[in-house]
């Protein structure tokens, strides 16, 4: 066996190593929950024991009426507000979450948790299955958002806090803001579902599917069970990111950062290198991807979104699912979003216009594509801002 070889797998080990303790020694705090507490899947199985990690910020007063969840995207994690533990970068929400801010911990308590099928901390495909001692891999039922969102009705629960007065989110967390809405109508005061849809658009399945099978042929996925042979599809899953990633910004912003200027080269390097600053780009965002996040955690969560149709789960009439809600509603999108494109967020708002909600609607002009309301938008903050003071008047917060 070379040097090369042994190095190399003494890396995978590493990395085996560092996935099992991302999914089951998490930095943040975690509510476990045993046998006396299952959670029933859409799928039919019962999960149990099973476990949910979760950050806060700021303070819940006594009434309890400050409750504020906020709900990542696809590959987000509970880390919105706080430095990530595996990457050392600030939160994914920084700029919306923490003192001053819109919102704001000096006034609320913000509960911030990693989703079911995840790779930091809640029970996932990456964690111990008990029953067998390994990782669960592909043995783990397949997870919707529904999941998710019961699986963080009961980490309300275990924090003894009785309703929501805010739940936000953008992209796969604005589906889980839409499902809270619609699965838990009096415990959601308000909402802010943000660059989303009631469902997943034939054009997203088809990208995500690409990313699917990138991993899947990977020869070192091992058919799920990487973690047990020592070995991490890294390539496969760096793919898989720069797929998406692609989708995430708008022909604007990738024409204005990159155009088709070259990377550390005057001329072209007739190969296949990568001649453009755009291929340098999104080869670095696959690489440092595989080192905060479980492949197989993106097959499940990206199902997820595939699955979700909450018009379909209302008899094919997406205002039955917000029948008779009392919430208050904010939807946000982009001008740029081609992913989840302003049509979406309009279909929404007439749903519940349609159910008699109260709801309010802004399309922002932004040049940043899907990936705005993860950065410093003005509008957004201030639209968002103005919602939950709004709210909290009428709350009496």
């Amino acid at each position: 066996m070379s040097a090369t070889t042994d190095a190399t797998e003494t890396a995978e080990e590493a990395t085996a190593t560092a996935r099992r303790r991302m999914a089951d020694e998490p930095a943040s705090r975690v509510a476990r929950f045993g046998a006396e507490h299952p959670l029933v899947l859409d799928g039919g199985i019962t999960l149990a024991p099973w476990q949910i990690a979760y950050e806060t910020y700021g303070t819940l007063n006594a009434a309890k009426s400050n409750a504020v969840l906020v709900c990542h995207a696809l590959t987000g994690d509970q880390y919105a507000a706080s430095t990530h533990p595996l990457t050392g970068k600030p939160g994914w929400w920084d700029l919306v979450v923490g003192p001053g801010k819109p919102i704001d911990t000096d006034r609320f308590f913000v509960i911030s948790s990693n989703v079911l099928g995840g790779c930091m901390g809640t029970t996932g495909p990456a964690s111990t299955n008990e029953a067998t001692g390994r990782a669960w891999g592909l043995d783990l039922p397949v997870i919707t958002i529904a999941d998710m969102v019961r699986a963080q009705a009961a980490l309300i629960d275990h924090l003894g806090i009785p309703d929501l007065f805010l739940v936000a989110g953008g992209s796969m967390g604005g589906m889980q803001v839409l499902q809270w809405a619609s699965a838990y109508p009096d415990r959601v005061f308000a909402a802010a579902p943000i660059a989303t849809a009631a469902s997943h658009s034939a054009q997203n399945i088809a990208f995500y599917e690409v990313g699917r099978q990138a991993v899947v042929a990977d020869p070192d996925w091992r058919e799920g069970r990487y973690l047990d042979e020592g070995t991490f599809p890294r390539k496969g899953l760096s793919v898989a990111r720069m797929a998406a990633h692609i989708t995430y910004m708008s022909e604007v912003s990738l024409h204005q950062k990159f155009g088709r200027r070259l990377q550390d080269r005057d001329r072209l390097g007739f190969g296949f290198d990568g001649d453009f600053q755009i291929e340098s780009y999104l080869r670095h965002q696959g690489s440092s991807f595989v080192d905060r996040f479980d492949a197989n955690s993106y097959l499940y969560v990206s199902r997820a979104m595939d699955y979700f149709d909450l018009a379909g789960d209302h008899g094919g009439v997406l205002a039955n699912a917000f029948k008779g809600t009392k919430t208050r509603f904010c939807v946000m999108s982009f001008t740029t979003d081609w992913a989840f494109p302003t049509r979406d967020s309009r279909t929404i708002v007439h749903a519940l216009a349609a159910a008699g909600a109260k709801v309010s609607y802004a399309e922002i002009e932004s040049d940043r594509g899907h990936d705005a309301f993860l950065l410093d938008e003005p509008e957004m903050h201030a639209i968002l801002s103005g919602f939950i003071d709004s709210a909290a008047r009428a709350r009496g917060l």
